[in-house]
């Protein structure tokens, strides 16, 4: 049945609106052969699926290759790479987050252990030239590998050499929504910084202290839109979508090029259905983006020491205090977050926006996540808050040095 894409899309961002929010995170990994030190290919990643379903994943096919297992509400899927991403479940608190994230790199691990791999999450792969990284076959990657480099001259990298942390917040109205949006767009800058684990590229300092950062700046259909930074609404944000060109058009189970045509240019030749709009929805590669929930995707991954820390900030300031958040950012102009965001993924720390550093900024900030951690008080068995996860952006504000400037030292 064909439907009125714009009253259709507007009424799909409504639909997300709950009144009892949960949390959602995605997880990228890297694995690595032992013995060579090379990224897994296919066959080796088949292994670990095919490994994995003993405990209780059901395999996800595409003709007649696995690409991905799915499991109560999680699913383990691959990146072009053959970077292996956990998209966990809808979770009530970071406790129940991190429980899902470590019994996966458990079993992960017995995978790993039985065929010779290793797993690596740092935001971009440290030792491998971009010509050397093996792909698979999942359709759609053939056609974003032609694709994508046309208007983004790091797009490849984006899609072979990055790994990153995905954090899916709610909303309980359009209003709630606008804050939420408004906070995320202001705070990426912080985001980059706080977070940068990505220093090394080839075996040698990258000049950057988040590279896949510079990566995802330099990648179609990416980067943080100025109108990001203005009062956001469903209908703005619909209009940017349906105005946005399609990456491909999925039809009679192909993926085809759309030669830069729009939704609703293909409308009166397709026929068009919600699955079709979800799917354009998330091709859509900002450092935020909206579906029926927020999507901040801004972030490096990391090792398990500061595996949960993302998560736990942003949940303390964007669920429970979150008017707190908003009056500190408001203010902030946006010529001076976009000028931030340029440079924070070399300078870090030290970026400043309204004339403070992000040092600064970030020390104001986790106290308020602390303090909305808290509130929230969810207690796990061993009697700890949520605020126990933000130990290891603690330890950055200390030291004043970010895991990546961390990995610099190690590395001299």
């Amino acid at each position: 049945m064909k439907i009125n894409l714009k009253d259709d899309l507007i009424k799909y961002f409504e639909s997300g609106c709950k009144k009892n929010l949960s949390i959602g995170v995605e997880n990228e990994k890297f694995l690595f052969d032992l013995k060579s030190n090379k990224r897994a290919n296919y066959d080796q990643i088949k292994n670990i699926l095919t490994f994995l379903k003993k405990f209780g994943w059901k395999e996800i096919n595409e003709d007649s290759n696995i690409i991905g297992l799915t499991k109560n509400g999680q699913s383990i899927t691959l990146e072009p790479g053959n970077q292996i991403e956990l998209a966990g479940g809808l979770c009530k608190n970071i406790h129940e987050v991190c429980s899902e994230s470590f019994t996966f790199q458990e079993q992960l691990d017995k995978a790993n252990e039985k065929y010779g791999l290793k797993t690596l999450s740092i935001g971009y792969d440290p030792l491998t030239d971009l010509n050397d990284v093996p792909n698979n076959p999942k359709k759609r990657y053939n056609i974003m590998t032609e694709e994508m480099p046309k208007n983004g001259k790091l797009s490849l990298h984006m899609m072979y050499q990055t790994c990153g942390t995905q954090i899916n917040l709610d909303y309980s109205s359009e209003s709630d929504f606008r804050k939420k949006f408004k906070i995320i767009s202001f705070l990426t800058p912080i985001t980059i910084a706080l977070f940068a684990n990505s220093a090394i590229k080839k075996n040698k300092p990258s000049g950057f202290l988040s590279y896949r950062s510079k990566v995802w700046q330099s990648t179609s259909r990416g980067g943080l839109p100025k109108f990001f930074l203005e009062d956001m609404t469903f209908e703005k944000y619909c209009d940017f979508a349906l105005n946005f060109p399609l990456l491909f058009i999925y039809k009679n189970n192909k993926y085809l090029s759309s030669n830069g045509k729009k939704l609703s240019e293909i409308a009166n030749e397709n026929m068009i259905n919600m699955d079709d709009l979800k799917l354009h929805l998330s091709t859509i590669f900002t450092e935020l983006r909206l579906k029926s929930y927020i999507e901040l995707r801004s972030i490096d991954a990391c090792e398990w020491d500061c595996h949960c820390a993302a998560p736990a900030f942003f949940t303390g300031i964007i669920y429970e205090n979150l008017d707190e958040t908003y009056d500190l950012i408001k203010n902030w102009k946006i010529n001076d977050i976009l000028n931030a965001y340029s440079i924070s993924h070399t300078k870090g720390l030290k970026t400043e926006i309204d004339s403070k550093s992000i040092l600064y900024w970030s020390k104001i900030i986790l106290e308020i996540a602390r303090n909305g951690l808290k509130k929230r008080n969810f207690i796990n068995k061993n009697g700890n808050d949520e605020t126990v996860y933000l130990k290891n952006i603690e330890n950055i504000l200390t030291s004043g040095r970010t895991k990546a400037e961390d990995a610099l030292i190690n590395y001299i």
